[in-house]
C-alpha cells in the first residue's frame, strides 16, 4: 500500500487548515477585504482540489491490495471499502461547497474561518471514516464536531444563527460523553479499545451485560449525530440557520459521517445477541422505520425550504438503516450495499437540493439584505419559490431533479437505492422484514406530498414578488448545481458506476460482522 498517499488523504485538508486562515489574515495586512477573501477562497479550493490526487492513488493501492492498516504510535488508521465511500462523498462535496461559497458568502465578514473550517471538517470525516480505534475514533469525530459548531454559527450577527448553534453544540456535548462512558465500559471489559482486538475478545465468550449497555451508549451517543429519533431536535435549526453549503455539507455526509462512527463499534460488538433474541440489525431496521414516519411527518408542515429539506433527511437515514439493519440481521450483502448506496446518492441529492435552495435564497434574500444592511437573513420560503423557472431555470430544474430523486421517482438515482434495499428486504423471505419494507415503500409514496409542491412552485407561471426582485446568480455558484444534477441522472441510469464504491464497502461491513 502507498503509504504516502494514504496519509497525505487525511493530513492534507487538516494541514492545509491553518495555512488558510493565515492566507486570508496576511493578505488582510496589506489589500482590502476582497483580496483576503479571494487569498482564503483560492487556498482553500486548492487544497481540496489537490487532495484528490492522495485519494485517487489510494483508491487505486486499496483495488490492487485491498485493506491495510497503519498504526504509527498510539493512532491506529485503516482504509477499507467503508472508508473509501465516506471519504469519497465528503472530498466530493466538499470540494463543490468550496467552490460554490466564493460567491455566496462575498460581502461577509470572517470568510477566512469559514474556508479554513471547511477544510478541516473534510480532513476530519476522512480521519474518522478510516479510524480503527474507539479513542481515535472519538478525536476524529470530536474534530469533525467542533469545525462544524463554528460553521453552523457563522452569521454570528444573528440571534437565530447562535441559537441553532449553542443547541447543537449542547445536545453534540451530551452525546460526546456517552460516547466515552461507552468507551470506557470496552475498556474495561475487554482491555482493548481497538476495534479489531474487541471483536476477537466478545468472540472468545467476552460478552457481558456491560458490553451490551456500551453498546446502546455508542447508539445514543454517535445517535445524535446521525439524527435518530428522538436524538434529532438538533438537526432542523442547526440545516435552516447555516450558510447553505454547510447545510449541504450537514445533511449530505455529517449526518452520514455521524452513522458510520455508529457502525464501526456496533460492527466490533457484532458477536454480542441482545436479550429475547433482538440484534443490532434489528434495532437499526427499528429505528429506521421510525425515523421515515416522523421524519416525513414532520416535513409536511414546513413551509420553509430549508426546514423541509432538514426534515426529510431525518427520513432518509431511515432508509439507510432499514438497508444496513436488513443486511446485519439476514446476513444479506445487497442490503448493506443498498444502504451504502443510498448513503452516497443521498450525499449527492441532499447536496444538490441545498446549494439550489441555497442559490434562490441568495438572489432573492440575501442579495438584498446586503443592499439594505438588515440583520437578519429573511428564510426561503415555499411561496417564494414561484416562478422560479422563468427567471433561473437551471436553478429549478437542479431543485426539481434533487426532490424528485429525493422522493424515489425513476430514473433519477434515489429510486436505484431505494430499489436495491427493497429488493434486499423481500429476498429474506422473512414476514416482519417484508411488512418493513412495504412500509419503508408507503413513506417513500408520502414524501411526494411535500417534495410535489415545491416542483409545483418553482414551474407556476406567476412569479412572486420576491422572484420578480431577485438578482442574477454568479457561475461559480451554477457549476456545483450542473454537475451534481448530472451525476444524480446518470447513477439513476447506471448505477453500476458507483459499484466500486459501494461493494467494498458493505463487504468490509459484513467481513467485519463475522457474515
Amino acid at each position: 500500500m502507498n503509504t504516502t498517499a494514504f496519509v497525505w488523504l487525511i493530513a492534507l485538508p487538516m494541514v492545509a487548515s491553518p495555512v488558510i486562515y493565515l492566507a486570508g489574515r496576511l493578505a488582510a495586512r496589506d489589500s482590502q477585504s476582497a483580496a483576503q477573501n479571494r487569498a482564503a477562497y483560492g487556498a482553500g479550493l486548492l487544497a481540496l482540489g489537490a487532495t484528490w490526487i492522495p485519494f485517487v492513488l489510494a483508491a487505486r493501492e486499496l483495488s490492487l491490495a485491498g485493506p491495510a492498516t497503519y498504526t504509527v504510535g498510539m493512532v491506529s488508521l485503516r482504509l477499507d471499502g467503508l472508508s473509501l465511500l465516506l471519504s469519497a462523498v465528503a472530498l466530493a462535496l466538499g470540494t463543490l461547497v468550496m467552490l460554490y461559497s466564493g460567491p455566496y458568502l462575498a460581502h461577509e465578514v470572517g470568510q477566512e474561518k469559514y474556508y479554513a473550517m471547511l477544510s478541516a471538517m473534510v480532513g476530519a470525516m476522512i480521519g474518522l471514516a478510516c479510524a480503527a480505534d474507539l479513542f481515535n475514533l472519538w478525536i476524529w469525530f470530536e474534530t469533525m464536531a467542533v469545525s462544524s459548531y463554528l460553521l453552523v454559527a457563522f452569521y454570528r450577527e444573528e440571534r437565530a444563527s447562535l441559537e441553532a448553534g449553542v443547541k447543537y453544540l449542547v445536545q453534540s456535548a451530551v452525546g460526546s460523553v456517552t460516547v466515552l462512558l461507552g468507551i470506557a465500559l470496552v475498556l474495561a471489559q475487554t482491555g482493548t479499545i481497538h476495534l479489531d482486538e474487541i471483536q476477537g475478545a466478545v468472540a472468545m465468550g467476552s460478552a457481558t451485560r456491560a458490553l451490551w449497555a456500551a453498546g446502546a451508549l455508542f447508539v445514543v451517543g454517535f445517535g445524535v449525530k446521525t439524527a435518530l429519533v428522538p436524538l434529532h431536535t438538533w438537526l432542523p435549526d442547526a440545516h435552516a440557520q447555516a450558510p447553505s453549503g454547510i447545510s449541504a455539507m450537514l445533511s449530505g455526509v455529517v449526518i452520514e459521517a455521524g452513522l458510520v462512527a455508529m457502525l464501526r463499534p456496533l460492527v466490533a460488538l457484532g458477536g454480542l445477541s441482545l436479550m429475547a433474541g433482538v440484534s443490532w440489525g434489528a434495532l437499526l431496521m427499528g429505528f429506521g422505520a421510525l425515523n421515515m414516519l416522523v421524519g416525513n411527518l414532520l416535513a409536511l408542515r414546513q413551509t420553509q425550504v430549508k426546514r423541509l429539506l432538514a426534515f426529510s433527511s431525518i427520513s432518509h437515514v431511515g432508509y439507510m438503516l432499514v438497508g444496513i439493519g436488513v443486511g446485519l440481521y439476514a446476513g444479506q450483502a445487497a442490503g448493506v450495499q443498498g444502504g451504502f448506496f443510498h448513503l452516497l446518492n443521498h450525499g449527492l441529492m441532499k447536496g444538490l437540493a441545498f446549494l439550489a435552495a441555497g442559490a434562490l435564497l441568495y438572489a432573492l434574500h440575501l442579495s438584498h439584505k446586503q443592499a439594505t444592511g438588515e440583520m437578519e437573513t429573511r428564510p426561503l420560503t415555499v411561496n417564494d419559490l414561484s416562478g422560479a423557472a422563468q427567471r433561473y431555470p437551471l436553478v429549478a430544474l437542479a431543485l426539481s431533479v434533487a426532490v424528485l430523486g429525493l422522493g424515489g421517482l425513476p430514473p433519477l438515482a434515489g429510486f436505484m437505492s431505494k430499489w436495491q434495499i427493497f429488493v434486499a428486504g423481500f429476498a429474506t423471505h422473512n414476514l416482519l422484514i417484508g411488512l418493513l419494507v412495504a412500509f419503508a415503500a408507503l413513506n417513500s409514496v408520502l414524501s411526494l406530498a411535500y417534495y410535489a409542491p415545491l416542483v409545483n412552485a418553482v414551474y407556476r407561471r406567476q412569479p412572486s414578488v420576491a422572484m420578480l426582485q431577485g438578482q442574477p446568480l454568479p457561475v461559480a455558484m451554477r457549476v456545483p448545481l450542473i454537475l451534481l444534477m448530472l451525476a444524480v441522472v446518470a447513477i439513476g441510469v447506471w448505477p453500476s458506476l458507483v459499484n466500486w464504491l459501494t461493494g467494498p464497502a458493505g463487504s468490509a461491513v459484513l467481513i467485519a460482522w463475522g457474515r
